[in-house]
């Protein structure tokens, strides 16, 4: 009786054991395949958003070559390319010519005033031009602060959901072990539990070669 009562025991805990690995594992493997689409997820954000982070950069960039806190070189390029650009060409031609037509109309080609327009005329277009240049910069420079925010956010998302998912990993391996230990636990206590009624019944006998051999095995 005592054999097949520690023998009912062995098989008792080796089916717990291994039906808690089992729920253990599917609980682990799920929570790594949410890891893991946590991870493309961000991954597919990050590339989204990357030429808009991009531009960003290079509006920033180009905003501080133009107010000169990148240096008198940056300042200086910045400036040579809208002098050298069509639409600083294209103004000051129209504007230029328009000016002379005006005082030959009115007879004034070798006036002062004539003279005086055409010297600020140049330098009242290419300041218009920096400020419309830092203003069209300043768009990306935003469009690239957003998006910067939005890939931050997005991985702030991502870290809070794998560490949720770490910690169902962990709680679940130490689940297992703490089933495993109950189920020894409980073998151990119907081993101790069959011995004292074995010899209870024969106080001078000795344990049954069975009941040893199964219990060291395990």
């Amino acid at each position: 009786m005592a054999v097949a009562t520690i023998g009912t025991g062995l098989l008792a805990a080796n089916s717990a054991k291994k039906s808690a690995e089992k729920a253990s594992d599917a609980q682990v493997t799920s929570a790594q395949l949410g890891i893991n689409e946590e991870r493309r997820q961000f991954d597919k954000i990050q590339k989204l958003l990357a030429p808009y982070v991009s531009a960003g950069e290079s509006g920033l960039s180009g905003q501080l070559a133009l107010t000169g806190l990148a240096g008198q070189e940056a300042e200086q390029a910045a400036i040579d390319r809208i002098l050298g650009g069509s639409q600083y060409e294209t103004l000051v031609r129209q504007g230029e010519e328009g000016i002379l037509q005006n005082a030959a109309a009115t007879g004034g080609l070798r006036g002062g005033n004539t003279q005086s327009a055409l010297a600020q005329f140049r330098p009242q277009i290419l300041s218009g031009l920096i400020e419309q240049q830092y203003g069209r910069l300043g768009g990306l420079t935003s469009i690239g602060q957003a998006s910067a925010t939005g890939v931050g956010a997005a991985g702030q998302q991502t870290s809070s959901s794998i560490a949720a998912l770490l910690g169902q990993q962990g709680a679940a391996q130490a689940g297992s072990a703490l089933a495993a230990g109950q189920a020894n636990a409980n073998l151990f206590g119907t081993i101790g539990g069959a011995v004292g009624s074995y010899l209870g019944q024969n106080p001078y006998g000795k344990l049954p070669s069975g009941a040893v051999s199964g219990a060291t095995k395990f």
